[in-house]
């Protein structure tokens, strides 16, 4: 398999809720008018506590600092998992399922913290700038590494980093299992084609901007719950959002995978994870992956979420009890 470091240094970020009316104008110019800007990568994520932005650099240079901006310090690059043409595996899984134990599991072995974001087309892990040759090094075996340089694909060569390389050096530890919550929402994933995305404007900066006020977020059921994700990245498109949001937008303009799939969420965090634990995904992703259940991962400013498909909710609910009964054995 092949592993592309793409051609972006991403910034991540959380707009509050009620500093979000100080962004409408950058966050619709990055949405809508591409040409405009010369951001490449750009995702916004509405849950209920605030919006998470992920953008590159030339994204970034849109906001303007507030106090209502909190910004993680880290440069983040995405990695992207590339199968040469062929199935990686005899999985049908999706999603994040693919990369648990080729990526995520050694990545969190060594003391690497990601953020996932998962889209309609791909998956792409992000990590901290300064731990690339720690990620390089712990995942050249497994995969032929490629570094996007202006459109190129160019091989990292083993001596490139070996200079640099270090091993994190931390002793391992047992990794924090966190609470979850599996609300009972049933959402979609979907995709869009560009040139169709004036059609859909007015619908879109309702349900991102005005659909709900702060003091609605603050009392949503918690069987229930507020998340909507969309990602404008390359030029392609990928949507996240509830049933109810759907019925909102032109049926025909938004498609799906042919089987037309609904998902169950899985959020993980009893309080604000930060970005500095490791493991969290993996943690998630490991048991799916040994069960070979399908899932797309989103991680946001504040907790991680991980979405499975509606028929599979039951036994990864039991799953999930039953790590939590027995950490040591997780």
């Amino acid at each position: 398999m092949d592993l592309h470091i793409l051609d972006h240094r991403l910034r991540v970020l959380s707009i509050s809720k009620k500093g979000l009316v100080n962004f409408t104008h950058p966050l619709i110019k990055l949405i809508f008018l591409r040409n405009r800007t010369r951001c490449k990568f750009f995702s916004l994520t509405e849950t209920p506590e605030n919006y998470t932005v992920v953008l590159d650099e030339e994204g970034f240079k849109e906001l303007q600092p507030s106090e209502h901006l909190n910004v993680e310090s880290s440069v983040w690059l995405p990695l992207n998992v590339v199968s040469n043409g062929n199935a990686s595996s005899s999985s049908q899984a999706v999603g994040v399922t693919k990369i648990a134990k080729s990526v995520i599991a050694p990545l969190a072995q060594q003391h690497v913290s990601v953020f996932m974001l998962s889209t309609y087309q791909t998956d792409f892990i992000l990590v901290r700038e300064k731990d690339l040759s720690v990620v390089i090094g712990t995942l050249e075996e497994e995969f032929n590494i490629y570094r996007e340089v202006a459109g190129e694909s160019v091989p990292v060569l083993c001596q490139d980093v070996s200079n640099g390389l270090q091993k994190n050096g931390k002793e391992a530890t047992q990794p924090t299992v966190h609470p979850v919550l599996i609300p009972q929402n049933q959402f979609c994933v979907m995709s869009l084609d560009p040139d169709t995305l004036p059609s859909i404007a007015t619908t879109l900066i309702d349900v991102l901007f005005y659909s709900n006020g702060p003091e609605e977020d603050a009392q949503s059921s918690p069987s229930r719950i507020k998340f909507f994700s969309f990602s404008l990245i390359d030029g392609y498109i990928s949507l996240v959002m509830d049933t109810e949001a759907q019925r909102q937008f032109p049926a025909d303009l938004l498609f799906t995978s042919s089987s037309g799939e609904l998902w169950r969420m899985v959020r993980i965090g009893g309080q604000p994870l930060g970005f500095d634990e490791c493991g969290i995904v993996a943690q998630i992703s490991q048991p799916l992956a040994d069960s070979d259940i399908s899932a797309y991962y989103i991680s946001t400013f504040s907790f991680d979420h991980a979405l499975v498909p509606e028929e599979d909710i039951v036994s990864v609910t039991e799953m999930l009890q039953h790590q939590r009964k027995e950490p040591a054995a997780s």
